[in-house]
């Protein structure tokens, strides 16, 4: 499927390099309220489960492996393996070459944008070819300015504990068809599963 790159004005609050600056703005109206005691304590237990598994938030090839496959096996531009803590980060990133015309993200994202902290609210996989298709999640900054219009996304839930880490996900600046959404959410779930196991055998990334 053919994409075009679609150019963005640099942010004029001039964003700190190596970092995806977006305006604050809830996801949607059916979002969980941000600062919530319960949110609170379930990012205490994410955190120490975090360190427990030696992630390392500041990226790493292992991950970035697995954010590749992502993208080449769906067809879309961006592939993310995505840890959610007071922030998204992306421990494995696979995004278009500079100098495509595509932007460049960086490794962390605020958790008021993208649909990633949706899913890990709603625990199942959120398939959106047409970003557009609703309203409320239309109304999205990675939407409106990065120029993204379909979003594959699901959980990464820790077995043993139940917490949900993060995130694999992928994006594109073009939309989907609907008839293609079920083959395109369930690559992202199997290599979600793959990413998991990963994840739970610490030698892997050591």
């Amino acid at each position: 499927m053919n994409h075009h790159p679609q150019h963005h004005p640099p942010s004029p609050q001039g964003p700190e390099p190596g970092v995806l600056q977006l305006p604050r703005q809830p996801l949607a109206p059916d979002g969980i309220v941000l600062g919530s005691e319960a949110r609170r304590a379930a990012l205490r237990e994410r955190t120490a489960l975090v360190e427990q598994l030696g992630l390392p938030l500041d990226g790493h090839p292992f991950f970035d492996d697995f954010a590749t496959v992502l993208a080449h096996r769906t067809g879309m531009a961006y592939g993310f393996v995505n840890i959610v803590l007071e922030k998204q980060n992306f421990i494995g990133l696979h995004q278009p070459p500079p100098g495509s015309g595509y932007p460049v993200v960086g490794r962390t994202m605020s958790t008021d944008h993208g649909w990633c902290p949706y899913v890990m609210d709603r625990k199942k996989a959120l398939p959106l070819p047409n970003v557009h298709a609703r309203p409320s999640f239309s109304a999205n900054y990675v939407a409106e300015s990065v120029g993204i219009s379909s979003y594959f996304g699901t959980q990464l839930q820790h077995a043993a504990s139940g917490i949900v880490l993060g995130t694999v996900c992928v994006i594109d600046p073009e939309e989907r068809p609907m008839s293609d959404a079920v083959r395109l959410r369930d690559i992202v779930i199997a290599i979600g599963a793959e990413v998991l196991e990963a994840i739970t055998s610490r030698a892997s990334v050591d």
